[in-house]
């Protein structure tokens, strides 16, 4: 059986056997520890002081209070909740309706601008250059009278660009504007201290930093106002919905592990990194690397492959026992181009071979160097079936192309 070599961590990463051996208890009748943390009862009692305690550990991480922390069932539960909360709440304090985003943030945050629009909202999407920063001045530009929020993501989750978010929080917090991050890239991986940031509200998932899957949670600065998305008196009336104890358990493990080892682990990880990477760029020509060569998460390289269809280089790669990404695993199953490459500027050819790898806690030296024996001949293989690949080679394509400005193969 082939090796497994997983590097596609953000999408998703596995969770750290501390993180699992925590939430046994709460998923084993015979320990007792299954009461609902709202009954005042000896088993109720039990497992809200798991969800208090937990709350203190996610609370550390942020640097905030433990009564700003909001659970929720994941990221996009927390972006969504953010987003319209405030707008709803703005709307019926009569405060505005305009809404200050980035072109290039995740689906969720960009599905919920859409639907304020379709709702009497004015949504402005801010460009992005080359890297994928959002400038502050264009965000310093964009405020409005009525303009009720600003939210901007801390990383991109395809290309890693890490955002100047304590700048534009900043700047939000002079005009007084509630200004929303979402860290679900970040959380873990590196420093997110919320009043660092300047931020009111901050995103973030377990299951992106080795917790379990199915929950999340949401930091929301005291005094910010939010209209509740699900009615009820649980989390302080912010968020209805029994709690999923064993998740959170398994969150506050995970980012107290995250507070011990990130500085650390941050650092091997972006060594591997850069280890692929400059495999990559010194055996095959034609490649450009996606987002800011510097300013990046540690986990995180893009590349486009010219002449080569993304989604068939990830699926052979898979086939060799890689496991890689074109981009989101929230947005897998499109045939078009990345929202995020658009926004860079990339050319559509060259877009079109782009794929993600993104490494995490559990990668190796020798799956990099694995990696870097497969790679080649897979994207061989597919240029090989190219006429257009065949011209150029040939010397009968002469024109240069964003890639080949980018990134100059080294020699061999």
């Amino acid at each position: 059986m082939k090796q497994k070599i997983y590097f596609d961590y953000n999408s998703t990463t596995p969770a750290r056997p501390e993180v699992v051996q925590a939430m046994m208890p709460y998923l084993d009748s015979a320990t007792g520890l299954f009461g609902n943390p709202s009954s005042v009862h000896t088993f109720g009692q039990a497992t809200r002081a798991a969800v208090e305690d937990a709350r203190k550990k996610v609370a550390a991480l942020l640097g905030c209070s433990a009564d700003e922390i909001v659970f929720t069932s994941c990221g996009s539960e927390s972006d969504t909740t953010a987003i319209k909360g405030t707008a709803f709440s703005a709307r019926e304090r009569k405060k505005g309706g305009h809404i200050i985003t980035s072109a290039i943030e995740h689906d969720t945050v960009l599905f919920c601008c859409d639907y304020l629009s379709k709702n009497g909202f004015e949504v402005t999407y801010l460009p992005v250059d080359s890297a994928g920063l959002v400038h502050p001045d264009d965000v310093k530009k964009a405020i409005r009278q009525d303009t009720i929020l600003i939210s901007v993501m801390h990383a991109n989750n395809e290309i890693g660009t890490i955002e100047p978010i304590g700048e534009i929080g900043k700047i939000a917090r002079e005009r007084e504007i509630p200004f929303h991050t979402d860290a679900v890239q970040t959380v873990g991986k590196i420093p997110t201290k919320v009043n660092d940031l300047n931020v009111d509200m901050l995103s973030l998932s377990a299951h992106k930093f080795y917790g379990p899957k199915g929950v999340g949670a949401l930091y929301l600065r005291k005094g910010t106002r939010l209209h509740p998305l699900f009615h009820g008196h649980h989390e302080k009336n912010r968020r209805a919905g029994t709690e999923n104890v064993a998740g959170i358990v398994g969150l506050g493990v995970a980012a107290e592990i995250a507070m011990k080892e990130m500085e650390s682990d941050g650092k091997r990880v972006a060594a591997l990194r850069d280890r692929l990477e400059r495999g990559i760029i010194g055996s095959i020509p034609s490649i450009h690397l996606n987002g800011h060569p510097a300013l990046r998460v540690p986990s995180t390289t893009n590349f486009s492959f010219e002449y080569v269809e993304g989604e068939g280089l990830v699926v052979l790669l898979d086939v060799e026992g890689v496991a890689v990404s074109t981009g989101s695993a929230c947005a897998s199953g499109t045939t078009q181009a990345s929202h995020v490459l658009r926004a860079i500027g990339v050319a559509p050819n060259v877009a079109q071979g782009a794929v993600r790898f993104s490494l995490g806690h559990f990668s190796t030296e020798q799956e990099v160097d694995d990696v870097l024996k497969i790679i080649p001949q897979v994207v061989d293989r597919l240029r090989s079936l190219s006429p257009l690949w065949a011209d150029k080679i040939a010397g009968r394509v002469t024109e240069i192309t964003p890639a080949e400005r980018f990134i100059k193969p080294a020699k061999k």
